[in-house]
């Protein structure tokens, strides 16, 4: 094979594959809307492709600048906040989540019934603040439909809705069973909503706020919040739900869309948006050990900490899951503090190395770090679910193959 165009070490004509694979398999044939994707090495970005619309009804093709809901994408940014205030000794990992929510002493555990007429039992451990970082803390979302609890979290309208704030959801959620005993098994959940409400109380500073100060700003990313403002709305990107016949219709109107209230639920577990040069300054201040452009974000040792496996016993998620979602596949994937990790390459059945971290959204957005390779994937698209298509397992597949 002869010597390709080259830019930190990666192929450009590999990269080429990206545009044609999503172009011919997805754009055409009507399967995705639109897609931006991002791929950088060792700081510098050697390719950014916009293809398709953003907006489908009114014919606006995706940019650079185009603005996407980044959904679970928000956890990592959530679980960074959190972790600064680590780094000051606001708390420990170990500390009982009662600690700073008294309700919540004392929680018990899901047995049968139908909300609000459970019957339950008591949990045999306590909650602690790592169980909200790693999702095994018996918590769980709506959307999962899963089990008689979820229910009760659709009917509360705990996943978000225009009257839920920080508080108002610790506080129903203190009325509500757990899963499962925290520490016990691993579960997708509220529980990085809980964890801004804990930066919100342990900064003294709303959560948008403290955001804005400690991460937005420092790293230059000024499209990121949690609302659309208006000098925003034209770089605002529609929202599509994939349909039966590999189709999609659409789910959120831009200038319709919630994301336009100001006073929208402050999700820490989802409610952001942002744009792809945005996300790059937050993923490549990771990439770099916590630092982007002289801002520091995090300490070293810090996100060293966050990106180990921190699930018991160093087990996968099929090991411990008792649901069946996930922004990432299970198999040699085990989870940090607010990010899946690769352990096991081989069992992953995905290429890549041992120690790449990084976290999906709803809307099919998905981002991945190789600390290994220097390496940054940033794809941002509009289409729920986020298992519609398994496109980021073959853009890794891609990506990694561009490694010279």
């Amino acid at each position: 094979m002869a010597e390709t165009e080259q830019v930190a070490g990666l192929s450009l004509a590999q990269l080429e594959h990206i545009n044609t694979h999503l172009e011919r398999r997805y754009i055409q044939p009507g399967k995705l809307p639109g897609a931006l994707t991002l791929v950088a090495r060792r700081g510098e970005i050697a390719c950014v492709k916009a293809q398709g619309l953003m907006d489908v009804e009114r014919k606006k093709p995706v940019s650079r600048d185009t603005i996407f809901r980044i959904y679970s994408m928000t956890k990592p940014i959530t679980s960074i906040a959190m972790m600064q205030l680590y780094e000051q000794g606001r708390f420990l990992l170990d500390d009982p989540v009662h600690k700073y929510i008294p309700a919540w002493k004392n929680r018990r555990v899901y047995k049968s019934g139908l909300y609000p007429g459970f019957l339950t039992v008591p949990a045999t451990t306590t909650m602690t603040i790592r169980d909200l970082f790693t999702h095994m803390s018996g918590l769980t979302y709506g959307f999962m439909n899963r089990t008689n609890v979820d229910a009760a979290y659709r009917e509360l309208k705990l996943d978000g809705s225009s009257s839920l704030t920080l508080e108002s959801l610790v506080d129903r959620l203190s009325e509500l069973p757990l899963e499962f005993s925290p520490g016990s098994a691993w579960n997708y959940s509220v529980s990085t909503d809980v964890l801004g409400y804990l930066v919100q109380l342990l900064s003294d500073q709303p959560f948008d706020e403290y955001l804005k100060e400690h991460i937005f700003d420092p790293l230059d990313m000024p499209d990121t919040g949690f609302f659309v403002r208006d000098d925003q709305l034209d770089r605002f990107a529609a929202c599509y739900l994939y349909e039966s016949g590999e189709q999609f219709r659409l789910q959120d109107d831009p200038e319709t869309s919630n994301y336009r209230r100001q006073d929208r639920f402050q999700s820490g577990g989802g409610g952001l948006v942002s744009t792809i040069d945005d996300y790059f300054h937050f993923a490549q201040a990771l990439c770099q050990g916590g630092t982007f452009r002289g801002q520091r974000i995090i300490g070293r040792k810090t996100l060293e900490f966050m990106r180990q496996n921190h699930l018991p016993g160093n087990q996968d998620l099929p090991g411990l899951s008792v649901g069946a979602f996930s922004e990432t596949p299970y198999a040699g994937s085990g989870f940090g503090l607010g990010f899946s990790v690769k352990t096991d390459v081989a069992r992953s059945q995905i290429n890549g190395s041992v120690g790449e971290y990084g976290w999906g959204g709803l809307a099919s957005t998905n981002f991945f770090i190789d600390p290994v390779e220097e390496l940054v994937m940033i794809f941002m698209t509009q289409l729920i679910p986020s298992s519609s298509y398994p496109i980021r397992q073959e853009l890794r597949a891609i990506v990694n193959g561009a490694l010279c």
